[in-house]
């Protein structure tokens, strides 16, 4: 009984890819999702907006590093006074750490805010390059795209097509 129905899911497996086969070829395609966004103008604008926003960030973070490292100075020169009380110097002491947690908050903002942001920037060209990379795929009768940026990809034969030029021109890129 096993046998017969081991014999059953045999058949039954090569009747199916055979019927696979029939209809049609496989038809591959790759492309270099990298390679799209640098050729997206869109990219370099997100980029340079990203890129001015972190730039802004740092110089904040830089005075807020100016400004711990002024109450540090100003705390040694009081550690050095023998009349300076134990009262004055803790609440020196309290004010860098404020200041030095301040920052701690600040980057950590900093950096949750860049990443929100670069989100918001790259989703549209994101979306763009995908629906663009779909409509050739459907155009031209592609069964599967591979993204080659990713090095996921370890062989593409000879039989994939390199639908970067085709995107390019779908997004109206030279």
């Amino acid at each position: 009984m096993k046998k017969v129905f081991a014999v059953l899911i045999f058949t039954g497996l090569f009747l199916m890819s055979g019927n696979a086969i029939a209809q049609g070829t496989v038809k591959l395609g790759h492309i270099n999702s990298s390679a799209v966004f640098a050729a997206m103008p869109e990219s370099d604008s997100a980029q340079k907006t990203l890129e001015r926003e972190r730039e802004s960030m740092r110089k904040t973070l830089e005075e807020l590093q100016v400004e711990l490292n002024k109450k540090y100075e100003d705390y040694l020169k009081l550690t050095q006074d023998k009349t300076t009380s134990q009262l004055i110097l803790q609440t020196k002491e309290e004010e860098m750490n404020t200041l030095q947690q301040r920052m701690q908050n600040f980057q950590q903002s900093a950096e949750q805010t860049l990443s929100t942001r670069g989100t918001e920037l790259f989703k549209p060209i994101q979306d763009k390059a995908i629906k663009a990379v779909t409509d050739v795929a459907a155009e031209n009768g592609f069964t599967y795209i591979f993204d080659t940026a990713g090095g996921a990809v370890v062989y593409t034969s000879p039989d994939s097509q390199d639908i970067l030029p085709l995107v390019k021109t779908k997004l109206g890129l030279k």
